[in-house]
C-alpha cells in the first residue's frame, strides 16, 4: 500500500575508477591548489588530523552570485593518507542549509593493482534532505551536479590534465 510518503535518502555511495596513484588522488582531494581546479572550483582546506578544521571557500563566480566566502565547514574525523579520509560537512549557503547541521563524508582510495584506483565517496545524510537533494543532482548550467559531477571532474582532471568544463 502506498502511503504517498517519500523515503528520505540517508546515505549516498558514489564510486569511480581513476587512472592515478593513491597519492595523486589524495592530493587532488586535500590540496587547495587542486580542489580549485575541478567540480565547483572551491578551495578545500583541511587541517589533516582528527579534530582538525575543514572548510571549502567559494570561488569568485560563487561570490558574484551572493554566496559567502566560506560555503562549507566541518571537522576532520579520520586521516589515513593516501587511502582514507573521513570528515563532517555542513552547507553554509543559507540559514536552512545551516540548520540541517553536519553530515559525514568518507573518501576511500583503493589501488586495484591494474594501474588505477577505485575511489568511493560515502555521504551519510541523515536529517539533511536539502543537502541530499543537492548532492544527488545532475549537472546543469546553474550549479547542479552533486557528487557524480565532482568525482567525474576529478577523474578527468587527473587523467587528462583538464577539467570537464574548461
Amino acid at each position: 500500500m502506498d502511503s504517498g510518503k517519500k523515503e528520505s535518502v540517508t546515505t549516498q555511495i558514489h564510486q569511480i575508477y581513476i587512472r592515478a596513484t593513491p597519492e595523486a588522488i589524495w592530493s587532488a582531494i586535500t590540496a587547495p591548489e587542486w580542489t580549485s581546479r575541478y567540480g565547483y572550483r572551491g578551495r578545500a582546506i583541511y587541517d589533516l588530523k582528527p579534530g582538525g578544521a575543514y572548510q571549502s571557500q567559494s570561488s569568485a563566480q560563487m561570490r558574484a552570485m551572493g554566496l559567502p566566502e566560506v560555503i562549507i565547514d566541518g571537522e576532520v574525523v579520520e586521516v589515513n593518507p593516501p587511502l582514507r579520509l573521513v570528515h563532517t560537512l555542513r552547507f553554509l549557503f543559507s540559514e536552512q542549509n545551516k540548520a540541517e547541521g553536519f553530515t559525514r563524508i568518507t573518501w576511500e582510495i583503493e589501488p586495484t593493482g591494474a594501474g588505477f584506483c577505485r575511489v568511493t565517496v560515502t555521504h551519510e545524510l541523515e536529517g539533511a534532505p536539502l543537502m541530499a537533494a543537492a548532492t544527488a543532482s545532475k549537472f546543469n548550467g546553474r550549479g547542479g551536479g552533486g557528487w557524480s559531477w565532482i568525482i567525474s571532474d576529478l577523474k578527468s582532471l587527473l587523467e587528462t590534465g583538464k577539467a570537464l568544463a574548461e
